[in-house]
């Protein structure tokens, strides 16, 4: 997959910047403008508290990182609001039954149904969001209108977070549905592909090898019987050259019958086409290399390819914006490849990293590379690195050689 996320993920930081921005003044103007627990005479307490409010907004800029804190800390300054206008009288808001939390509520009630998805943190979530709306909705003054405007307040949020996780989940479900149909198809006409070889194969090695093999054993009884020397020499030319052809076609069926690898074969030599693509595609990718490619034989280098393929692969799917280094050493007994990619950009101030891939694909892909390693006597690692980043390392013997068919003798 190479499709980048959208403008919006790549850079949220910038959008939730906004928002906060946004909502700081609207909640500024709206208690200006006596909407909320402005009081009709304003002083030193009531400045310093609009303060306090621009700030607790302010603070939505971190609802992805700290859902949680950004919850308390509004939920905080709603109740020292209200136990400033009462029990301790200290302000007189103009309209007694306003709400007295900021509109930047709604905002930050959003964030810890949608960013954090296991169900134990979900569970302090709504344990959370349960106080916040208590105190938001303010049940001991009784009135109708203020937990009726304070319950929406509070529950919006969390509605369109479970909305919107709910439309996620279904869209990663149905492309990792497709991506598997589109396999599944791929697979069987690879298969067909593959029967189709083999039978013209077979159809054309025993057609050709009786006639040919017919025409050896004449040139071979002519070559005995004949009178002159220059027919015998004749014969043994035909009989060589009927043995050449018989050899040939041997190799010829052999390819016919092996399955292809697709539209070209994979080596070494396509790993730099792999890290041009990815760093194409806003993937910062850099090659180092060590020693020469010839050392690696072609089953070693297609193995190769498919180790830097599937990782920058999951890089592209699981770690935005980070930077990757693929490192493949070329050894006399041995080849290394080493693909490391730094921790992703959306994770480094604690985002929800990748939440739009993470969950695709059917996450069989480093289990069916190993068992391919393993076939070849090479091992496989892959994990997280000390930096928050990942790495895979595949060690593989420098040369495999490749079975060939038996050698068949001509009757």
């Amino acid at each position: 997959m190479t499709d980048r996320p959208p403008w919006h993920r790549r850079h949220w930081l910038a959008v939730d910047v906004a928002l906060a921005v946004a909502f700081v003044t609207l909640d500024t103007a709206a208690t200006l403008g006596g909407v909320n627990w402005w009081p009709a005479h304003p002083d030193t307490l009531a400045w310093s508290l609009l303060v306090v409010q621009a700030l607790a907004v302010a603070s939505v800029v971190f609802r992805r990182v700290a859902p949680l804190t950004v919850v308390a800390v509004l939920g905080a300054f709603t109740l020292t609001v209200t136990l400033l206008i009462s029990p301790f009288h200290a302000l007189t808001p103009v309209h007694s039954t306003a709400i007295w939390a900021p509109f930047g509520t709604a905002l930050a009630a959003y964030g810890p149904v949608y960013y954090q998805r296991d169900r134990r943190s979900r569970r302090t979530a709504l344990l959370v969001l349960a106080a916040l709306t208590l105190v938001v909705m303010r049940p001991w003054q009784g009135s109708v209108s203020v937990m009726t405007v304070g319950l929406l307040r509070t529950a919006v949020g969390p509605l369109l977070a479970l909305y919107f996780d709910a439309r996620h989940r279904l869209v990663l479900a149905l492309k990792e549905r497709a991506e598997r149909a589109e396999r599944e198809q791929h697979l069987l006409a690879r298969q067909a592909r593959a029967e189709e070889r083999a039978r013209l194969a077979g159809e054309m090695h025993d057609i050709v090898t009786h006639r040919v093999s017919l025409m050896v054993l004449q040139a071979g009884a002519m070559q005995v019987t004949a009178a002159d020397e220059p027919t015998r020499r004749a014969a043994e030319e035909l009989r060589s050259a009927g043995c050449q052809v018989l050899d040939e076609l041997r190799d010829l069926v052999g390819i016919l019958r092996a399955e292809p690898e697709g539209d070209f074969t994979p080596s070494v030599e396509g790993i730099a086409t792999l890290v041009a693509e990815s760093d194409s595609v806003g993937v910062p990718t850099e090659l180092v290399e060590e020693g020469a490619r010839s050392l690696a034989s072609p089953v070693v280098g297609r193995t190769a390819y498919r180790v830097v393929r599937e990782a920058l692969t999951n890089v592209r799917k699981h770690a935005p914006g980070a930077r990757v280094t693929v490192r493949v050493e070329y050894g006399e007994t041995r080849v290394r490849v080493v693909v490391r990619n730094t921790r992703p950009e959306a994770a480094t101030v604690g985002g929800a990293a990748a939440t739009a891939m993470a969950g695709t694909g059917s996450g069989l892909g480093i289990a069916q590379l190993r068992q391919r390693i393993e076939v070849v006597q090479g091992t496989l690692r892959a994990g997280r690195t000390p930096d928050g980043g990942f790495e895979v390392e595949a060690v593989l013997p420098a040369y495999v050689p490749t079975q060939q068919m038996p050698q068949q003798q001509v009757r």
